[in-house]
């Protein structure tokens, strides 16, 4: 099971580079940021089955963990304009700190699954996802709205940059 979960994660992380890679071809808005953390959330039904469970101080670790991780995502997430449209830059060092942070969740998996449930762990690595995500995506949503707002005000950024 754990070498299954642990291709997935894998599977997961390229297609996130993947999609990542494409998005920066077209130009994107308020909904493409915003629904991803909102389809994520529906993973949070998994706590309805105790065995999902993680007590306090696991998930005080996954949400701290988790928002520090979202540092790295911030830093690297910048917005441009092109055309009077708004497309995410690419960043190369994304790509860098997205392996990173996929290598560090497989190896706490693997020294965290000694000694902590597989279900509470899954738990874990949930929250610590959504964690990371939720202030990203804010981070990106006050981004392309303060963009947005600026291209609307100016109509000499309409041009090609």
């Amino acid at each position: 099971m754990a070498i299954l979960s642990t291709i997935i994660a894998i599977i997961m992380a390229l297609l996130i580079l993947f999609v990542r890679m494409k998005a920066s071809k077209k130009p994107t808005n308020a909904k493409k940021i915003i629904l991803p953390p909102l389809f994520m959330s529906t993973g949070s039904l998994m706590f309805l089955d105790p065995l999902f469970r993680v007590t306090k101080g696991e998930l005080m670790e996954a949400i701290v963990l988790g928002a520090c991780f979202s540092v790295f995502l911030i830093k690297t997430s910048k917005f441009e304009i092109r055309d009077h449209h708004i497309y995410l830059k690419r960043s190369k060092s994304f790509v860098w700190i997205l392996v990173g942070l996929i290598i560090i969740r497989l190896g706490l998996k693997v020294y965290l699954g000694r000694t902590i449930d597989y279900h509470q762990l899954s738990g874990m690595f949930y929250l610590l996802a959504f964690a990371m995500i939720v202030p990203w995506r804010a981070a990106m949503y006050v981004s392309y709205k303060r963009l947005e707002k600026q291209l609307n005000n100016n109509p000499t950024l309409w041009s090609t940059q």
